[in-house]
């Protein structure tokens, strides 16, 4: 993606401030974050459609990222039809009017789920899970555990939800606990709801690769703090993405 800030001199017509809602992003999930913030910016409306986004250099000050970073996140927005990138003295990028809304199937989705209640139960079995697996596994649980892992390498990005799930799933069925397996199973199924909502990134799902290559190896290790912290943070970037996308 072309650079957004083509005055180069972080100036910024947009003088309201709208930099004042952003906060530093956090270790771990800096696009899923990133992506968060702006996406929430946009809708509180603070950058009127027509009017620039902040420059690159106030942004990435301002939530302490990487152009690197931020310039992915921007080239998101552009391909959600949500802002535009213009080249030249005046250059910069520019907010878009908002589209129609996601079909009406898809809002009774929405409005059928308690997002942050789903976010945090799977938040605490998935973490759980991890942190069991990691006390032991039972005698073909690590091959297993691989097997789900390449796969999820391998897939093509139709097919890379189904097989980011049964890694997943894989993970609380060696648990060792069939309560938690099942009630996984039931969170998931809710949770694929709401990501059919939403766009699949690349660069989210390369970040969640080494996440997910993370847990695994943490697993096998038997370092059962590492397995529970690193799922959790796997499990913010996700939350991230879909509160930024459905709020």
């Amino acid at each position: 993606m072309a650079a957004v800030d083509a005055a180069g001199d972080g100036s910024d017509t947009v003088t309201g401030r709208p930099v004042s809602v952003l906060r530093p992003v956090r270790a771990g999930n800096g696009f899923e974050e990133t992506l968060e913030q702006l996406l929430q910016l946009l809708r509180l409306g603070l950058v009127p459609p027509g009017e620039r986004l902040p420059s690159e250099r106030e942004l990435s000050q301002h939530l302490r990222i990487s152009r690197v970073t931020l310039r992915e996140v921007l080239k998101v927005l552009q391909d959600q039809n949500m802002v535009e990138s213009r080249r030249g003295r005046y250059g910069g990028t520019f907010v878009l009017p908002r589209t129609a809304a996601p079909d009406g199937e898809l809002r009774r989705r929405i409005a059928a789920v308690d997002v942050e209640d789903t976010l945090r139960f799977r938040e605490v079995l998935e973490a759980g899970a991890a942190d069991l697996c990691a006390e032991g596994l039972p005698a073909d649980g690590a091959a297993r555990l691989r097997a789900a892992l390449d796969a999820t390498r391998g897939a093509r990005l139709e097919d890379y939800r189904r097989q980011d799930t049964l890694l997943h799933l894989t993970l609380a069925e060696l648990s060792g606990s069939r309560t938690l397996a099942a009630q996984y199973a039931a969170v998931r199924a809710t949770l694929n709801e709401l990501l059919d909502c939403i766009p699949l990134l690349v660069r989210n799902l390369e970040h969640s690769q080494q996440q997910h290559a993370a847990v695994v190896e943490a697993v096998l290790d038997r370092d059962a703090d590492a397995a529970r912290e690193m799922m959790r943070e796997h499990c913010g970037g996700t939350a991230a993405l879909l509160r930024g996308f459905l709020a």
